[in-house]
């Protein structure tokens, strides 16, 4: 039951999604265990994503399933660095982003990333003013193939691939490691 729910779902759901359309007493959280062993090393894989669960594509054989025509949407550099920051630091304030970036951040720069799906508004922080805090989503995890926040490369995988050699980044970074929400 929990397969035919994941298939044909049109979008991930979380395991209380999945909980509410099986019978009493049923527990998807193992079932869903069983079924990413089950289909581990075939062409369709379960994944999760955060606290959400779908059937994607298994990695190597993505290269059959696209097309020649990709239309993508294209961030901005302060859209870039915004959602890493967010992803990095969050929850996280638009103060504490600007003080992190540097510069000021546009209304339109967040607009985009929560219309994307990609971050959310958070809890508001109790200190004066009580500001709103923002943080990724299951979407942005689903995104960039990740289960959770730890995932995300830290400052030594990100000198190890090469991209912290350019002079035009700062150095050190304030990259904390990440930590799983």
């Amino acid at each position: 039951m929990v397969e035919a729910i994941l298939f044909a779902a049109p979008e991930p759901l979380t395991a209380a999604q999945i909980a509410e359309r099986l019978p009493p007493g049923c527990d998807p959280r193992a079932a869903l265990d069983r079924l990413r062993r089950s289909y581990e090393g075939r062409g369709v894989t379960l994944v999760r994503a955060g606290s959400t669960w779908a059937f994607r594509t298994a990695p190597d054989l993505r290269h059959l399933l696209t097309r020649e025509v990709v239309e993508r949407r294209k961030l901005s550099r302060a859209g870039i660095e915004t959602l890493a920051v967010v992803a990095y630091h969050g929850p996280v304030t638009r103060t504490e982003i600007e003080e992190i970036r540097g510069v000021s951040v546009s209304r339109g720069t967040l607009d985009q990333l929560v219309e994307m799906g990609w971050v959310r508004p958070g809890r508001r922080r109790q200190t004066p003013g009580r500001p709103a805090t923002y943080v990724t989503t299951d979407a942005f995890l689903d995104q960039f193939g990740l289960e959770s926040a730890a995932d995300l490369p830290g400052l030594a995988d990100l000198r190890a691939a090469g991209f912290l050699g350019d002079p035009t980044v700062q150095d050190p970074l304030p990259l904390p490691e990440p930590e799983d929400p």
